[in-house]
């Protein structure tokens, strides 16, 4: 193998550099060494590609986090094409990843019987179940796997919470901009209108909820947090616009 990187082989790259929080990218990763593996390359090489990707995030120079200094062409044509066509990254990338590990795409996502009850295809099925992970790994990884609100991190009780929902904007569905990781019940909160988070990245409590402010359990679940600032990611930080729109149309004020 030639030390040049592939188009294929950046795009896989890419798609590590979205699923890992950024800070904890190193050549003893468990994630980088795994996907090193599928390509051949060394970990410290996959490394190298991922600090790469960090210099043309423009979310990580605004914070000081520049990646590395120099990279190669191919890096920027990877990240112009893909970096706001996040279903073709995700479904493309992970083809290859298939393909060179010799892995069935189904085989790791866990396909239920109940799949395959809407009589869709079943690479219909498969993508979409692609994209849900794609998304969940690049939003909940942004944030270090922890509550943007509340700061938990048990995986199990953390969700990829769409701010502009799926079905309202087809465009930026697996967008990581239009994700925050919250806990389940932040979760269904944010997606009723029951909360939101402001553009200014503060948490607001509908007033539809003040009836039950005298009750502990939902002051410390909900009002507690009122005007308190959210942890924000390194990097796909939430989108201002996204926010301002569910602040407007679901929010119920």
């Amino acid at each position: 193998m030639t030390n040049n990187w592939t188009r294929e082989e950046t795009i896989i790259a890419f798609n590590v550099y979205c699923k890992i929080p950024f800070k904890t990218s190193s050549k003893t990763n468990p994630t980088v060494i795994k996907y090193a593996k599928i390509l051949g390359r060394s970990s410290s090489a996959l490394n190298m590609k991922i600090g790469n990707f960090g210099r043309l995030d423009p979310e990580l120079k605004k914070q000081g986090i520049v990646g590395l200094a120099h990279g190669s062409k191919i890096e920027e044509d990877v990240w112009h094409e893909f970096n706001g066509n996040w279903e073709k990254l995700a479904y493309e990338s992970e083809l290859l990843i298939s393909k060179l590990s010799h892995t069935p795409l189904d085989s790791y996502l866990d396909l239920e019987t109940e799949d395959f009850r809407e009589g869709t295809d079943k690479e219909t099925i498969v993508r979409r179940r692609l994209n849900q992970s794609f998304f969940r790994a690049s939003v909940l990884s942004a944030y270090y796997f922890k509550c943007c609100i509340t700061g938990l991190s048990i995986p199990d009780l953390l969700v990829a919470s769409h701010i502009i929902p799926w079905a309202k904007n087809t465009e930026n569905r697996l967008n990581p901009r239009n994700g925050l990781c919250l806990n389940s019940i932040h979760d269904v909160a944010f997606d009723r209108g029951f909360i939101t988070i402001t553009p200014e990245f503060k948490v607001k409590t509908s007033n539809s909820l003040k009836d039950f402010k005298n009750e502990a359990v939902t002051y410390d679940f909900f009002f507690r947090f009122e005007n308190q600032r959210i942890s924000l990611p390194d990097k796909f930080l939430p989108s201002k616009e996204f926010l301002d729109y569910h602040y407007t149309k679901i929010f119920k004020k």
